[in-house]
C-alpha cells in the first residue's frame, strides 16, 4: 500500500530501526546516547519530504518502507531546503561528523544520473524483527512491476554489499562503486531498465 500522511510517524520509526546497524549510518551518525532519537528525527524529515515529492510503499501492517522519488526531485538541495533541514542534519551527526554526512550527499549527487527520467529508490528498510522474511523483496516486486508497466527505469544506491544479490534478482545492475571519502564505507550505484512482458526474471 502507498503510505499517507497519517503513516509518517510509523514509517519513520520503521526506517530508523531498519538502519540501526547500517555501516554508512554508523560512519556519519553521531555515536553517543542521542543517536537513536536523532536517527528517528532524521527519518521523520526524510519521510515528510518523500510524502511531498514522491511516494512511500509499505506493507498493510507496517514494519517496512520503500521510499521513492521521481528523478525531477533529485539533485542538490535548494538553499532554503538546506537551511530548513540544517538543525535535523546537525542533530543527526553532531558537530564532529557533519562533514561526513555532507561528503555522502555530495558523492550521491555526483553519481546520480539525471540525463533521463527514472524512479529513484531513496531508502528501502525493514525493521529488525521482520528482516529475513522476504518483505523487502516483495516491496521491490510491487514497485518494479509498476515501473515495467510504465516503461520507466529505476536507480538506487546501497552501502550493503549483501543486498546486491537482492537488487540484481529484481533487474538492477551495478554501474559503479565509489566512496564519499577514503575513510568511508563504499557505495554501489545500480540502474534498472524496465523489463518487457516476456522477459525472464
Amino acid at each position: 500500500m502507498v503510505a499517507a500522511a497519517d503513516d509518517a510517524s510509523a514509517v519513520a520509526a520503521d526506517l530508523a530501526d531498519a538502519f540501526t546497524d547500517d555501516v554508512m549510518f554508523n560512519w556519519f551518525m553521531r555515536a553517543d546516547s542521542r543517536r537513536a532519537a536523532a536517527q528517528l528525527r532524521f527519518f521523520g524529515a526524510i519521510t515528510r519530504m518523500a510524502l511531498r515529492t514522491g511516494w512511500i510503499e509499505r506493507p498493510a501492517g507496517g514494519g517496512a518502507a520503500a521510499v521513492w522519488l521521481p528523478f525531477e526531485a533529485v539533485g542538490p538541495m535548494p538553499l532554503l531546503t538546506q537551511i530548513r533541514l540544517a538543525p535535523v542534519m546537525l542533530g543527526a551527526t553532531g558537530l564532529s561528523r557533519i562533514n561526513r554526512l555532507q561528503a555522502v550527499l555530495d558523492d550521491m549527487d555526483r553519481h546520480h544520473p539525471l540525463d533521463r527520467p527514472h524512479a529513484y529508490l531513496w531508502f528501502l528498510g525493514v525493521s529488525r524483527p521482520l528482516q529475513g522474511r522476504g518483505i523487502g523483496s516483495r516491496l521491490l516486486k510491487v514497485a518494479t512491476d509498476r515501473l515495467d508497466a510504465q516503461r520507466l527505469p529505476a536507480y538506487l544506491e546501497t552501502q550493503t554489499e549483501r543486498n546486491l544479490g537482492l537488487y540484481r534478482r529484481h533487474g538492477f545492475e551495478v554501474t559503479s562503486e565509489h566512496k564519499p571519502r577514503p575513510d568511508a564505507p563504499p557505495l554501489w550505484s545500480l540502474w534498472r531498465e524496465p523489463l518487457g512482458e516476456h522477459s525472464v526474471r
